[in-house]
C-alpha cells in the first residue's frame, strides 16, 4: 500500500511536468508588474507625508517610518524573489506544514511575554523593529493550503460534507484565534479569502449560503457581546451621533476626503495628519492620500488594484494546472479585498475592522507578505499560455 501510496504520487508529479512543460515560460506580467510597483511608491510617498509630524513628535527624525518601510521592502524584494523563482509545486507538497506553523503562529501571539500588546490588541511577536504579525503570514499559509486542497479535490467540492466543510476548519479556526487577539478585520477576511477560493472552485452556492446561515448569527452574538466592538457597529451606522468617540476616526476620515476635493490640497500639505486623524499612517492612510491628491489620486490607487485583480484572474486562467490557477487566485483575492475592505472602512461603507491598506499602509509584515503573494501569482504567470497573456 505504501510502495502504491508513493507511486501515486510520482505521477502526479510526473503529470504536473508535463502540463508545466507544454505551456510557455513567458516572461514576467507587464501590466501586473507595473500596478504593484506603482502602488508601491504611492506608499513610500504616502508613508512620509503621513507619518512626518507623528514621526517628528515621537522620535524627533520626520523619516522615521519613512525608512522602516524601506528596510522591509529590502527584506519583502529578496522575499518576492525568492517567491518568484521556486518551483511552486514545493508549496503544494508544503501546505499542510505551512498550515501548521501559521496556527502555531496565532497561538503563540496570545501567550504571556511572548505576543506583546499595542493599543490594547495582542497582534505581534518579538521586540521593538524585529517583531512581526503572524496574523499577515496566516493568510499567505491559508491561501497555499487551500490551492492545494482544491486541486486535488477537484469536483468533489461541490460535495458538502465531504468536499467543503472539511475545507472549512482551518480558515474557521484560524479567524476565532485571530478574533481572540482581537483583531476582527483580519479574522473576517481570513473567512473571505477562503470563500472566494471556494467559489472559484466551483462550490454550490446554497452550500456557501448555508454556511454563512450558520456562522453569521454565531459572529454577530460574538461581535454584539462587546462593549467596544458593539460601539465600532453603532459607529458605522451613524458616526455622527458621536462624532468625538466611537464615530471619531470615520468623521475625521470623510472630513479629510472632502476636504481633498477633485484635485487635492497638494502632497503634503493634509491638515489631517497633525493629530485630527487616529492611525494616519496606517489604516487610514487612505483618507489622507485623498486629502492630499484628491479624488483623482484616490481612483488612481483604485484602478490598480482593479488591473492587478484582472492580470491576476487572466493569469489564474491560463495557469498550466489547478493549483496554481487557485494560488493565483487566492493571492489575489487576498490583496484585492483586503484593499477594498479598507477603502470601505474610511469611506464609511464597512465598519472600522483595522485592516491596512496593501502597499500602502506602514507595516512591514503586511508588506513583505503582499510581495510574496504578488511574486507567487507572477511565479505562475511563467508558464501561462503565451496567447492568453495579452
Amino acid at each position: 500500500m505504501r510502495n502504491a501510496a508513493a507511486h501515486a504520487r510520482t505521477t502526479e508529479y510526473d503529470r504536473e511536468e508535463r502540463s508545466r512543460r507544454s505551456y510557455a515560460n513567458a516572461p514576467p506580467d507587464t501590466f501586473l508588474f507595473a500596478s504593484v510597483t506603482m502602488l508601491v511608491a504611492i506608499g513610500l510617498v504616502m508613508i512620509f507625508s503621513a507619518s512626518s509630524t507623528v514621526a517628528y513628535v515621537m522620535y524627533h527624525d520626520v523619516a522615521f517610518y519613512f525608512k522602516r518601510q524601506l528596510i522591509w521592502l529590502v527584506v519583502g524584494t529578496i522575499c518576492a524573489y525568492g517567491a518568484y523563482r521556486l518551483d511552486y509545486h514545493i508549496l503544494k507538497r508544503a501546505a499542510p506544514y505551512l498550515l501548521v506553523a501559521a496556527i502555531l503562529g496565532l497561538v503563540l501571539v496570545l501567550v504571556p511575554h511572548v505576543g506583546f500588546v499595542v493599543n490594547g490588541a495582542r497582534r505581534w511577536i518579538g521586540a521593538g523593529a524585529f517583531s512581526i504579525q503572524p496574523s499577515e503570514f496566516a493568510k499567505l499559509a491559508l491561501v497555499i493550503y487551500l490551492a492545494a486542497m482544491l486541486s486535488v479535490r477537484g469536483e468533489r467540492i461541490t460535495q458538502f460534507a465531504t468536499g467543503l466543510a472539511p475545507l472549512c476548519i482551518p480558515p474557521i479556526l484560524m479567524a476565532m484565534l485571530v478574533f481572540k487577539e482581537p483583531d476582527m478585520g483580519t479574522a473576517s477576511l481570513l473567512v473571505m479569502i477562503a470563500f472566494a477560493m471556494f467559489f472559484a472552485a466551483g462550490a454550490r452556492i446554497p452550500h456557501l449560503l448555508g454556511i454563512i446561515a450558520v456562522t453569521l448569527p454565531v459572529a454577530a452574538g460574538a461581535v454584539l457581546s462587546s462593549s467596544y466592538r458593539r460601539a465600532r457597529i453603532l459607529a458605522f451606522i451613524d458616526p455622527w451621533k458621536d462624532a468625538q468617540n466611537t464615530g471619531f476616526h470615520i468623521v475625521q476620515s470623510l472630513l479629510a476626503l472632502g476636504s481633498g476635493g477633485l484635485l487635492g490640497v497638494g502632497l503634503g500639505a493634509s491638515r489631517a495628519k497633525f493629530f485630527y486623524l487616529p492611525e494616519q499612517y496606517t489604516d487610514f492612510i487612505f483618507s489622507v492620500l485623498g486629502e492630499e491628491l484628491g479624488l483623482i489620486g484616490a481612483l488612481f490607487v483604485i484602478a490598480l488594484f482593479i488591473v492587478l485583480a484582472y492580470r491576476s484572474i487572466r493569469i489564474a486562467i491560463a495557469a498550466p494546472d489547478k493549483f496554481g490557477s487557485f494560488l493565483a487566485i487566492g493571492s489575489a483575492a487576498t490583496i484585492v479585498i483586503q484593499a477594498f475592505v479598507n477603502i470601505g472602512v474610511v469611506t464609511s461603507s464597512w465598519p472600522v475592522t483595522g485592516v491596512p491598506l496593501p502597499f500602502i499602509s506602514f507595516g512591514g509584515s503586511s508588506l513583505v507578505v503582499n510581495l510574496v503573494l504578488v511574486a507567487l501569482i507572477a511565479n505562475v504567470g511563467r508558464y501561462r499560455r503565451v496567447n492568453l497573456s495579452a
